[in-house]
């Protein structure tokens, strides 16, 4: 699986999510969940973070042209109760957009990313690591926005990976006559030569 396979599948399974959280309550959406949490502690909170987190990588630090700007907001402590659930989805969108685009446009995976832009020391990635980082990075909170819906009294919507990237069945699954029979049968002939 490559990166643009699987940025696919996220962007498909994060419009499911989406879908699924306009219709809840927009007290669940913003309620404590994560008491303990020093940043984030609601399932709005989550989203918000982890738009940011792919603006800042990929934006931000890849390309230096980040989306936050356009959507200003305390990204540390997003407290992203203070925004409407459209907000933040037209923020993910924009942001979606633009990764669609820029891995759309092929870039080289093994080019070298400094992690802090600023400093000549900094550590550097290849940029295929940067991204599976950026990805892993959803795909764990998501799992935490899962969980929080179930808390909350509801049943998550199914966003696991088979469900978009449906497997394709062999010739042999499928009813099809095993082609290796023909060609073990040619190469037999060969033998005898």
């Amino acid at each position: 699986m490559n990166v643009r396979e699987y940025y696919a599948y996220l962007t498909a399974a994060r419009e499911q999510l989406w879908n699924y959280l306009r219709a809840l309550p927009q007290a669940d959406l913003d309620r404590n969940l994560i008491e303990d949490a020093d940043r984030f502690h609601s399932i709005k909170d989550l989203l918000l973070h982890v738009t940011d987190v792919e603006d800042h990588w990929v934006h931000g630090i890849v390309l230096g042209d980040g989306v936050q700007r356009q959507f200003p907001h305390d990204w540390v402590r997003p407290q992203a109760q203070q925004y409407d659930l459209s907000w933040i989805l037209d923020y993910s969108r924009e942001v979606t957009r633009r990764t669609c685009s820029f891995l759309d446009s092929e870039p080289d995976l093994n080019r070298s990313v400094k992690l802090v832009q600023d400093d000549p020391a900094s550590d550097t990635v290849t940029l295929d690591q940067l991204l599976w980082n950026v990805m892993t990075h959803e795909v764990r909170h998501t799992a935490q926005i899962s969980l929080m819906i179930r808390q909350l009294g509801h049943t998550p919507p199914w966003l696991d990976y088979m469900r978009f990237m449906r497997p394709q069945s062999t010739s042999a699954q499928a009813g099809a006559p095993d082609l290796d029979d023909g060609l073990d049968d040619a190469h037999d002939d060969t033998d005898e030569l």
